[in-house]
């Protein structure tokens, strides 16, 4: 069992640096998308100069909030050396572009990230045209038509230079001056995901691979990987085999325990398998179809009755599930001329 966490307020949310470990603080960013409200950002004090886990959505506010956090440690964002980002989703990497063009700090992200960071440049204002592209082959393509309608202005236009100082690698262990970080690759919630893990501090921080309330999207990003569910959960399988630590979430409350949020994200991917599986055999061959017969949300809402961007990410994440249940031999696949992908019960 992980060592318990430093307390942390009842509300995530609340405004301010919030201590986790020694020498370790966790301040939460205001996001502009509904769904997520914040994202937190870790601030590692070391004699080198700070280091930052993370770094929050490339506006006004978000600065200030990140300014006003440092502040009440008695530091400047001028002191922030280094960010170490999870991975290239704009609410962890674009104010870390951000400050680095304003204060010349390095930055660093998974070296899975680079397709995705190409393709984020030359799709600049059209985030989701991936997406579209892979709801079509789902059988939704009125729904790919909305998702082309509202690509816009993403964030991404905010930083022209969107490439890292440095790539982060798999097995890398980050020596700083009070501490060092051993780098592992979590592929799934995007291909180049890493989690950051202080062993003799027992903490890791997670970025998105495990977020304590939710269970992150899979594959959403400009260059998405072939199998995103595969690659995750092998991934959630190489953090769970390591000793527990406290787990320091982007999104969420700082918990004492990342194998058991695991073990619960493990059985929601299993019973969701399960309910998909059990939607092919009852006659709903594409993964719009399966999608638009399944549950969502804790609230129980039907598929049509969520926005346009939880739609895609329903059809896409029951598009994935199809895919794993089509490599553990349950479900058969074909592609139409068309191009959609329709699934069946293997005989």
């Amino acid at each position: 069992m992980a060592v318990p966490a430093l307390e942390q307020p009842a509300d995530w949310t609340e405004p301010g640096a919030h201590p986790v470990a020694p020498g370790v603080h966790r301040i939460p960013l205001k996001l502009p998308i509904d769904s997520l409200h914040s994202v937190n950002v870790y601030v590692i004090e070391d004699p080198d100069g700070l280091v930052v886990v993370d770094s929050g959505w490339p506006l006004p506010d978000s600065r200030a909030a990140l300014s006003a956090g440092l502040r009440t440690l008695g530091h400047r964002l001028e002191d922030v050396a280094q960010f170490l980002v999870t991975h290239a989703h704009w609410d962890h990497y674009g104010q870390a572009l951000a400050l680095r063009e304003a204060f010349g700090a390095r930055v660093r992200i998974g070296r899975g990230e680079s397709l995705s960071i190409e393709a984020m440049v030359a799709a600049r204002g059209r985030p989701h045209l991936s997406q579209a592209r892979l709801l079509r082959g789902c059988g939704a393509p009125a729904l790919a038509d909305e998702v082309e309608a509202m690509d816009g202005d993403g964030g991404e236009g905010v930083v022209l230079d969107t490439a890292p100082d440095a790539w982060l690698d798999d097995g890398e262990r980050v020596a700083l001056g009070r501490r060092g970080l051993d780098v592992f690759a979590t592929p799934g919630h995007t291909r180049g995901h890493v989690v950051l893990r202080d062993a003799a501090a027992g903490l890791l921080f997670a970025g998105d691979h495990v977020l304590p309330h939710i269970s992150p999207s899979i594959g959403l990003e400009s260059a998405p990987e072939p199998k995103p569910l595969r690659s995750y959960l092998e991934s959630l399988r190489v953090v769970r085999d390591m000793p527990d630590t406290l787990l320091l979430p982007a999104h969420g409350q700082v918990t004492g325990s990342v194998h058991t949020r695991i073990d619960e994200l493990i059985e929601h991917h299993r019973e969701r398998l399960d309910i998909a599986a059990a939607q092919v055999r009852s006659g709903h061959s594409t993964a719009f179809e399966v999608a638009r017969a399944m549950p969502w949300t804790r609230r129980q809402r039907k598929l049509d009755d969520l926005d346009v961007f939880s739609r895609m990410l329903a059809v896409l994440e029951i598009d994935a599930h199809l895919d794993v249940l089509v490599d553990q031999g349950v479900l058969d696949s074909q592609v139409s001329d068309g191009g959609v992908r329709s699934y069946a019960p293997r005989a």
